[in-house]
């Protein structure tokens, strides 16, 4: 059984853009008025329902699909169908997407995916729970990684791991964030197990042979730290 959620690692970046865009209180208005409403939403129904101008309501009705908030459907609210009958309305409606922010960044979703992933195929194939998630974690590192053929501190610094070199010489990482912090506190062995693993896998997919992870937990930064191999 393979890893299939490789994008849980969220492009944190949008997810700020899109909290961003809810900032302005006319937005947020049509937003939560949008998703209030069982059926797709038009732009003269929410221009009257909170009485904007009709201009004022498709801008920003727009922007939130831009956003990917709201989803864009076309209908007929006539009925009518075949020639004569009018050209379909643009409507508004909830998107799928769903949009979590937090500074620093964290990544309990993935965490919770992995976690149980394994206690399901543990329970399938009787391997040990702990060595699914060390596997699977490794396998999903190294596909994250892959997809984004990024040198190494540049692809740390993007997934919000924070490292800044450490050591005598400064040629050890250390990562100064956490993405699984509250979990590690309170499960440290096997969320540590969990992030050493997916480290693991990065440095195998960036095909990184200038640094090893390890275990090394510590106040104030993630218990995996990069040591150079030679």
């Amino acid at each position: 059984m393979g890893v299939g959620f490789t994008l849980v690692f969220v492009e944190h970046s949008n997810d700020v853009s899109a909290v961003a865009a809810l900032d302005e209180p006319t937005r947020r208005r049509l937003y939560d008025h949008v998703v209030r409403r069982p059926d797709p939403v038009g732009r003269d129904e929410a221009a009257e329902a909170l009485g904007l101008a009709r201009q004022t309501a498709a801008f920003h009705l727009d922007r939130l699909a831009d956003e990917g908030l709201l989803d864009v459907v076309y209908e007929r609210r006539s009925g009518r169908t075949g020639p004569g009958a009018g050209r379909p309305a643009k409507l508004y409606r909830r998107s799928g997407r769903e949009v979590a922010v937090s500074l620093p960044e964290r990544h309990y979703e993935l965490a919770g995916r992995l976690l149980a992933q394994a206690l399901e195929e543990s329970e399938t194939t009787g391997e040990p729970a702990r060595e699914v998630l060390h596997r699977n974690a490794h396998a999903l590192g190294a596909r994250l990684a892959e997809r984004e053929c990024a040198e190494l501190f540049a692809f740390l610094e993007r997934y919000g791991f924070e490292p800044r070199p450490d050591g005598p010489d400064g040629t050890a990482l250390v990562l100064g964030n956490c993405p699984f912090h509250a979990l590690a506190r309170e499960h440290t062995a096997t969320v540590c197990g969990l992030n050493l693993h997916l480290m693991r896998g990065v440095l195998e997919g960036l095909d990184e042979q200038g640094y090893e992870a390890c275990l090394a937990p510590g106040e104030g930064h993630c218990c995996v730290r990069l040591e150079p191999t030679s």
